[in-house]
């Protein structure tokens, strides 16, 4: 079976945090500013956090996997640390 592929156009839509959740931004802010106040704009402008349902959804489709669990996390670390970095020959 072949692997599933990410959806680039929601990738630059949403941002998913460390947590999980996954963030949007809000409509009606590109155009009919006029009629609207400037407490309704700067609200607007805040980034909010979807809801589970479409979350999940969301999640699905960019290909979204789970967090590392913390022991591996701390084993690749230490194996980092121990590599030398190379050293080059000059001639």
């Amino acid at each position: 079976m072949s692997k599933q592929k990410t959806r680039k156009s929601i990738t630059r839509r949403f941002r998913i945090t460390k947590k999980g959740k996954v963030l949007r931004r809000q409509g009606f802010r590109r155009h009919l500013n006029v009629k609207k106040s400037s407490r309704k704009k700067r609200k607007l402008k805040r980034v909010i956090e979807m809801k589970p349902t479409y979350a999940k959804k969301i999640k699905k489709a960019v290909g979204y996997r789970k967090r590392v669990k913390k022991a591996s996390r701390r084993f690749l670390k230490s194996e980092d640390k121990t590599k030398k970095p190379k050293r080059r020959n000059k001639t």
